[in-house]
């Protein structure tokens, strides 16, 4: 007895690992300072909480369009119009089960057996499995290295005549690093160039802090070879309600509704009245959470480079990456020691790709007061 042959090759995150490790250590009786998470530090809003409770109310419980309540695509078209410059109408829309989701569906409907696809790293982790699962084969493309030596120059590098799609992530889990326009521009001739579709993950656009957070969809000749995913889990605190969505044009869409249509039958229909919800929450309330995650950003970034652990200033999502080579030069090793000694919880960077090695992820999307006592935890342990 045996599972299916593609699966031979997929794992397990290492990140599910450090979570049942945490979880002992709090068992036992001992606090665990947490930046390895990757939730918003805020509760879901109580409007989007008392619109499920509605829908409750009203019955709204049964079968829904497997392609998701039209009010709500209607909503989602309209938000992609006017936010993020993209020719987008309802018929280009499909909600499904997170960010997640969106991005599985998005790799299943473009890739064949032996294609291969771009990925910059490093880049959050269950891409590659789901890249893998394809039966696919993701071809690391390093960022920080394309950002130096110019994107085109990179990808030109690293495509093979089996390239069939490019993951473009901005702004970038685990680095938090934003895509220039410029650069968009760069990754968009190339995809037209070569014929190619660009899969992108836009789960973090209401977070960033320099700079702009440019679609490359709505860039001219985009819109028909891009699939892009979106989630309501950071911009407004839903990561356990399952919600996201995807924008194509077709005949990618049929691609995402046949994905969607045989893997969940499309989204809890009370949970979608409550999106429709949040897509009402007004910018001036996304704009104050980006500025309480900008000062979380800050406080911790300078009590990283003050211990000495070197950390640029992230301008998008809310990971910082500092390097960690001086503690050691493996970060699983780094990761063990500081939950260990000190009772921090981070993420090693390797579990995001060979390009994050000597770097671990921390994420301020905790208190103020978390960041503190940790910062004060490490500097006992670092000196």
């Amino acid at each position: 007895m045996r599972v299916a042959k593609r699966l031979e090759e997929v794992g397990f995150s290492d990140i599910v690992q450090i979570r049942n490790k945490v979880m002992e250590l709090r068992a036992a009786g001992k606090p665990v300072h947490a930046f390895h998470g990757g939730e918003p530090f805020f509760e879901t809003p109580e409007t989007i909480k008392y619109a499920v409770l509605k829908a409750l109310a009203e019955n709204r419980t049964r079968y829904a369009p497997s392609s998701g309540i039209d009010p709500l695509r209607r909503a989602i078209a309209r938000k992609l119009q006017t936010q993020n410059r993209m020719d987008a109408g309802v018929e280009d829309v499909i909600v499904t089960a997170g960010g997640a989701h969106a991005l599985y569906a998005a790799f299943q409907t473009v890739l064949d057996p032996g294609d291969d696809m771009l990925l910059f790293s490093p880049y959050w982790t269950p891409i590659r499995d789901m890249v893998t699962m394809a039966q696919a084969r993701p071809v690391m493309v390093p960022t920080a290295t394309a950002r130096r030596n110019g994107l085109t120059t990179a990808l030109e590098h690293y495509s093979t005549p089996a390239t069939r799609a490019i993951y473009y992530n901005t702004p970038q889990n685990p680095s938090g690093v934003v895509f220039s326009r410029r650069e968009a521009e760069e990754v968009a001739a190339f995809a037209i160039r070569r014929d190619l579709v660009v899969i992108a993950d836009e789960a973090y656009e209401d977070l960033v802090y320099e700079g702009e957070h440019v679609s490359i969809a709505s860039l001219p000749g985009m819109a028909e070879r891009t699939i892009t995913g979106y989630t309501l889990s950071k911009t407004y605190a839903m990561t356990g309600w399952r919600c996201g969505y995807a924008v194509a044009k077709e005949p990618f869409m049929s691609g995402l509704r046949k994905m969607v249509l045989y893997s969940t039958n499309g989204v809890s229909t009370p949970t979608q009245w409550a999106a429709l919800e949040a897509m009402a929450t007004p910018h001036s309330a996304i704009e104050a959470r980006r500025e309480e995650y900008r000062e979380r950003r800050n406080k911790l970034v300078q009590g990283l480079n003050e211990l000495g652990l070197e950390c640029e200033l992230p301008p998008g999502a809310f990971y910082a990456f500092p390097a960690v080579r001086k503690i050691h030069k493996d970060s699983r090793r780094v990761a063990e020691m500081l939950l260990e000694k000190a009772h921090v919880a981070t993420i090693p960077g390797v579990v995001f790709g060979a390009q994050g090695e000597g770097h671990v992820r921390f994420s301020y999307s905790v208190s103020p007061e978390t960041i503190d006592a940790g910062l004060e935890a490490l500097r006992k342990v670092l000196g």
